[in-house]
């Protein structure tokens, strides 16, 4: 299958602004590559110690057998609800191995921490660097030598971006990527958000506002809006890291167990030790990172992969940027509308046709690369299937829907919701920066008004709350980049500026921190860079001067003379202690900024 110029010519640019760091990163994996276990050469006691605790069966067979050892990386914790379901897949990820004649063990855990609960709290200014934290935790996890492939066990937002890198560094490995679903449909999305903006408008008090987010977010899985998580499970599929199928199915139903069984003999089946090797460094090339470009436009996903795709790029020795992400965007249509593009959820997108429909839609109007390597070691048109159980409970697999069953959550390329992706990168006087646009009324694509500047979202909650922000206005919540404070998300702006939106007014937001995937209906530039704490234009900007943000041109401007004044500073000392933000001092400090990922492993 051919691809359109725009795919190709995009390609073809990674790929030789790539080509001396994804020689040395391929050169690099392939002297790591041991056609028997690595774990033989180990010492005596060094081998002892890695099979001591194993039952006899596993033990033997990791002591006197060279069949593959397969190293669990899970994220397990109770308090998420995307990952308390994987409290259990060890266990069956064991037995489904030694099934298939290998074994499995449990190499490490990492840590995974849920945004939605620091959100707005001091906490969320380790969330970002929590990624990086992820990626050194899955390398220690691998350090030991004891495996021939692994499984990755993650879900939620900066957890599968930190899996992703620490399994590139290992990237002679196989890796498989085994989600555990999103929760069961609750609350309506726009009766949630209603009820958000009454809250912010005093007009309900909290018992009421809890009551409506416990119904939103009620069970184990994935929050079943498209935001960040459910973005990266999406991710994982169209990159063939997943099995076919298996990203939208929810926890604890037969068909998930049998995914999780599959996903284990996958691995194994795809070692060096055997005759089908695709380790994750030759799966997760350029073609694959351009078909998650695409996958994460057409169907308007997370804001932060506009920073974890460019770390993740890199890991693996892949020069992207958001040049490329802005130049694709003009060329993939939006075809999905799930909340906070739309009123249906994930469960409703999977029902609609899922990933195989749109996997078969997007391949067939070339903006797919489908000769790419899987882990099932075909090309992507090996995706375009349904997940299925089979009579005796097995995974089967069926061609996926030709035809959307509801064309108001998912379209085909032939009648997109718009003929353009759903992010675009803004340029101008203050520097770069990014939008969602597929959340945002067309008439609210161009914002011109003058500028209230704060130096927190708490500062914009109480002017909002004293009544001194009633007109047009651009937002301006600076020093909340990398650098500043870790980059928090600041969702606790969406209400009041939902609110005044709501009013007739004009608004806007620029900021050089984070929304994330859950970003709504207001207009917001996010992730400025330069930030204001390196030196960005965004310090520059006064109480007054006018913004003008105009996404159709992909352009942000102040439109007043910034040469002669002085940046602005603020007093970050606050953001440096409590909440363990002390032991995050050298991650401030080596951050990227976010058009490089806003890393501290550097960027190509």
């Amino acid at each position: 299958m051919s691809v359109t110029e725009t795919v190709s010519a995009v390609t073809e640019k990674i790929i030789a602004r790539s080509r001396a760091s994804r020689r040395r990163y391929l050169d690099k994996i392939e002297a790591a590559v041991a056609l028997r276990p690595k774990r033989k050469s180990l010492g005596c006691a060094n081998i002892a110690h890695g099979f001591a605790a194993c039952n006899t069966h596993d033990k033997n067979a990791l002591r006197h057998g060279d069949a593959p050892n397969v190293g669990i990386v899970t994220a397990y914790n109770d308090m998420l609800s995307a990952h308390q379901p994987f409290e259990t897949y060890p266990e069956t990820i064991r037995h489904a191995a030694r099934e298939a004649g290998g074994t499995a063990q449990v190499a490490g855990g990492v840590p995974a921490m849920c945004d939605g609960v620091t959100q707005g709290e001091t906490g969320m200014e380790l969330s970002l660097f929590s990624r990086d934290v992820i990626a050194l935790s899955t390398a220690v996890a691998l350090s030991h030598q004891m495996f021939d492939a692994a499984v990755y066990l993650g879900v939620c937002d900066k957890i599968v971006p930190g899996l992703i890198i620490g399994a590139l560094s290992f990237g002679h490995l196989p890796a498989v990527f085994i989600p555990a679903g999103p929760m069961t449909s609750g609350m309506n999305n726009d009766e949630k958000a209603k009820i958000r903006q009454l809250y912010a408008e005093g007009k309900i008090g909290r018992e009421e506002l809890l009551e409506a987010e416990a119904r939103s977010y009620h069970g184990p899985g994935t929050c079943p809006f498209y935001g960040t998580a459910n973005s990266n499970q999406m991710l994982m599929e169209i990159m063939g890291l997943h099995l076919p199928g298996s990203t939208f199915v929810n926890p604890g139903t037969p068909l998930r167990e049998a995914i999780t069984r599959e996903s284990a003999r996958r691995a194994l089946a795809i070692t060096a030790l055997g005759n089908d090797y695709l380790p994750i460094g030759r799966i997760y090339d350029e073609k694959a990172v351009v078909n998650g470009v695409v996958g994460l436009l057409a169907t308007g996903g997370s804001t932060n992969h506009t920073m974890h795709l460019i770390a993740m790029a890199a890991a693996a020795g892949i020069a992207l940027s958001w040049d490329d992400l802005a130049e694709l965007s003009k060329a993939v249509p939006l075809l999905a509308r799930v909340y906070p593009n739309g009123k249906a959820d994930v469960n409703h997108f999977n029902a609609a046709g899922g990933m195989g429909f749109l996997i078969r839609e997007l391949l067939g109007a070339g903006l797919l690369h489908e000769d790419v390597s899987t882990i099932m070691g075909t090309g992507l048109s090996g995706y375009t299937r349904e997940a299925r159980l089979g009579p005796s409970g097995e995974l089967i697999y069926a061609d996926a829907a030709r035809a959307s069953h509801d064309e108001k959550v998912l379209r085909g390329c032939a009648e997109p919701f718009q003929p353009t992706g759903g992010l675009n990168v803004l340029s101008g006087n203050l520097g770069l920066s990014v939008i969602k646009t597929s959340s945002i009324p067309t008439d609210r694509h161009v914002i011109e008004a003058p500028a209230r500047v704060f130096h927190s979202q708490e500062e914009l909650q109480a002017a909002f709350k004293a009544g001194s922000l009633n007109g047009d206005v651009v937002a301006v919540v600076r020093f909340q980049g990398p650098r500043a404070n870790g980059m928090p998300e600041l969702h606790r702006l969406t209400p009041p500026l939902a609110v005044l939106q709501d009013r007739g007014f004009r608004v806007a937001l620029v900021t050089d921190g984070r929304m994330s995937g859950a970003s709504g209906k207001v207009p917001a530039a996010i992730h400025v860079t330069p930030e204001a704490a390196d030196g960005g234009a965004i310090a520059l900007i006064r109480d007054g001067d006018m913004i003008r943000l105009d996404a159709e041109r992909g352009t942000l401007d102040v439109l007043a003379d910034l040469s002669l004044r002085e940046p602005a500073t603020a007093d970050l000392a606050a953001n440096r202690d409590g909440t363990g933000r002390d032991l995050f001092e050298v991650f401030r400090a080596t951050t990227g900024g976010a058009d490089r990922g806003a890393s501290i492993f550097g960027s190509l």
